[in-house]
């Protein structure tokens, strides 16, 4: 297994503005739909004072924040030979690859994928360009940034959540043996969300429906999270990666329902989903957490996550373009502490599609983030 990396890390810090924010499933909201749209239309006239590092990369988990790390992995992780082997059609296949081919003599390990909440946003940006925002609604948990250069394919940034990727009766973190070897390469196929060096923007959304997803032809396969990894490291835009996932069959983790938020730097954003195991692709700037698609799935999911939809979209018809503070501010408007049932909204991103950067913030926390640069 070869494997070249660039050491890193220095942090210049600097004032900035920014925002940022995701929703939860369930339902209970604290403010009114009306009163939302307000607070998210005053914020984005209002300069929040933010303090910025900017990154550079490890090939070590390197701690950001409280259970919020950062590494980066470059060189052949066996992507290209697990989709030539046909894919895997569960997360238990997925580890059996791992385990056979890329961390041999590994036991235990397992990826276990619970109900979350997000919001995603695709917005013009007023210096030029797109910028795509998004939230991750979640219980506390552990995340890790995940900086990929592959051997063939793009170079990208990912997010993965650590409580997803375990071994044996804990998680991967601690472990005595090799354990930040062991959890890079499980993450690097445990992507939720990321974004590529071509400009490409992917976030995995849940929609709450007792549906699955188990597309079953003669075509390769994938999971969630794999899918992601497959348009992050070939995919250049939407048209691609809609492409790329008519070309295998999806199957859930964990039998959850998804849909994928997808956003290239050409300002093309869709929604894609699974209805009776078809395909269906809906243009659309925000994707929360119930169907798009036209039909009779339309509408499915709970009334909160339409209340952050149309937070977010009421904002997009006041404000044609925004810059990188004003996703920040529109993912606020929709994050945890709006509504009351997550714990946390654990993490929030603004990509800029045009620059190639990633702005982190974690458990909204707005007065300080971390931005990354993807080297072309």
């Amino acid at each position: 297994m070869r494997k070249q990396m660039r050491q890193l890390w220095t942090a210049g810090a600097v004032c900035t503005l920014l925002l940022a924010g995701c929703g939860s499933l369930e339902e209970g909201r604290q403010e009114s739909q009306e009163e939302t749209v307000e607070n998210s239309l005053a914020q984005t006239g209002e300069a929040m004072e933010e303090e910025n590092q900017m990154m550079t990369w490890t090939d070590s988990i390197t701690e950001l924040d409280e259970d919020f790390s950062a590494v980066s992995y470059e060189g052949d992780y066996g992507f290209d030979a697990f989709l030539r082997q046909g894919g895997a059609s569960s997360d238990s296949q997925v580890v059996q690859f791992l385990t056979e081919t890329m961390l041999s003599g590994t036991e235990g390990l397992s990826f276990q994928t619970e109900a979350f909440g997000c919001s995603t946003i695709s917005a013009q940006a007023q210096s030029g360009g797109y910028l795509f925002g998004r939230n991750f609604d979640w219980n506390r948990c552990e995340a890790l940034i995940v900086g990929s250069r592959p051997t063939q394919g793009y170079a990208s940034i990912s997010t993965v959540n650590v409580g997803f990727i375990r071994q044996g009766a804990g998680m991967l973190t601690g472990l005595a043996l090799n354990s930040d070897q062991i959890l890079t390469m499980a993450a690097l196929y445990a992507p939720l969300d990321g974004m590529n060096e071509a400009g490409l923007a992917v976030s995995v959304n849940m929609i709450e429906d007792n549906a699955q997803i188990e597309q079953d032809t003669d075509r390769p396969d994938l999971t969630t999270t794999t899918a992601v990894r497959l348009m992050l490291n070939q995919a250049a835009d939407v048209e691609e990666a809609v492409a790329l996932l008519g070309q295998y069959d999806l199957h859930g983790s964990m039998g959850m329902m998804i849909h994928f938020a997808i956003a290239d730097a050409d300002g093309r954003s869709v929604a894609v989903e699974y209805i009776d195991n078809e395909m269906i692709v809906t243009e659309t700037p925000v994707v929360t957490n119930f169907y798009l698609a036209e039909g009779e799935k339309q509408g499915i999911g709970t009334s909160q996550s339409h209340e952050r939809y149309d937070t977010l979209m009421n904002l997009l018809e006041e404000q044609e373009t925004l810059t990188t503070e004003g996703v920040r501010d529109a993912l606020d408007s929709v994050s945890k502490h709006n509504f009351g049932e997550f714990e946390s909204t654990e993490w929030s991103i603004v990509y800029d599609q045009q620059a190639k950067e990633a702005r982190y913030y974690h458990r909204e926390d707005y007065t300080k983030s971390w931005t990354f640069q993807i080297a072309e």
